[in-house]
């Protein structure tokens, strides 16, 4: 199951704090306290494994280690190792206390999110002409923690859109050799499925219902997938009584969601034209090209010249990457 969505805490390291120490050999008297290291900051980096939010299921509270406390002899202490959590490109870091949102949209793409502390100063660094013996010294600042929500939104060249069942599992496989799940019944697919087609990288969006963008059926949690696909490929299946009812059931909750969804490079395909007769096929195409003025292309992955077809769409979407 994918995990799109997770709340957890960070918390980076203290600051060690300075140490107290004086120099026992004569004629070399004075203070030799080192400083604390300083805490462990917290990362997160891109990754390209969209399931890596699984990570956190069973760890909601992370934290770096402590910087080490300062030493006798002008040693000062080790800092803290920094902790680095990998998370999906394409996801968005919500600091729930402070209302700060960051983003990550390149792999290996690193940004801290919470700072260790710096670490406190021995009594080495408190000596003067008038303080030949100091005792003082500071402790180690806190480090930073915060509670974080990280919500995944996928980054690809093309999502696939459309009323559950119209065929989208079938063609990612068909032309990406990807392993999306395939059945004839509702929402088959359950999370969103990605696939390569020659640099281009396509998303199976899960099927949407009417009233999805107020949270029926699946609801949001997949709508916010599409926001970042630079094009959506429409299917709607030939099998449906009422192609064009179809098709507006889907732009509706798109523009519901978020009205920039409808303005993204759209193309509409009829999908299952296997299932369908020419005529059939033919009328529905007219009218759905009448009705939204655009042109609608017919797909089946059984029929090569459909699927070569596609294919050429997508030469002309990878051409203007």
């Amino acid at each position: 199951m994918l995990i799109d969505e997770v709340k957890i805490k960070i918390k980076a390291g203290n600051g060690g704090k300075g140490n107290v120490s004086f120099n026992k050999n004569m004629m070399s008297l004075g203070p030799t306290g080192g400083s604390g290291g300083k805490g462990g900051d917290v990362y997160f980096q891109g990754v390209s494994d969209i399931g890596v939010l699984a990570f956190f299921r069973n760890r909601k509270d992370i934290k770096a280690n402590n910087g080490e406390n300062g030493k006798p002899q002008y040693l000062d202490g080790s800092d803290g190792k920094d902790v680095v959590l990998n998370i999906p490109v394409g996801s968005v870091i919500e600091n729930i206390d402070t209302g700060e949102i960051k983003e990550i949209v390149k792999t290996g793409e690193k940004i801290v999110i919470a700072k260790g502390g710096i670490g406190g100063k021995g009594n080495f660094h408190f000596r003067s002409s008038t303080n030949t013996s100091p005792t003082q010294f500071q402790k180690g600042l806190l480090g930073e923690e915060f509670n974080i929500r990280i919500e995944l939104r996928l980054i690809a060249d093309i999502g696939l859109v459309g009323l559950p069942n119209a065929g989208k599992s079938s063609l990612l496989n068909e032309l990406t050799n990807a392993d999306s799940r395939v059945g004839n019944y509702p929402f088959t697919t359950l999370e969103p499925s990605l696939g390569a087609y020659y640099g281009l990288i396509i998303a199976d969006i899960p099927g949407l219902i009417e009233g999805a963008s107020e949270g029926k059926g699946l609801g949001v949690k997949f709508l916010r997938h599409i926001e970042r696909t630079n094009t959506i490929f429409h299917l709607v299946s030939s099998e449906s009584d009422s192609p064009l009812q179809d098709y507006k059931k889907i732009e509706k909750e798109l523009a519901s969601y978020n009205k920039k969804l409808t303005e993204k490079e759209e193309y509409i395909l009829l999908s299952k034209t296997d299932t369908i007769s020419s005529k059939e096929l033919t009328d529905k195409k007219i009218l759905l090209q009448k009705a939204t003025g655009k042109q609608v292309f017919g797909v089946s992955v059984y029929e090569k010249e459909s699927l070569t077809q596609v294919k050429k769409i997508l030469e002309v979407v990878k051409d203007k990457k």
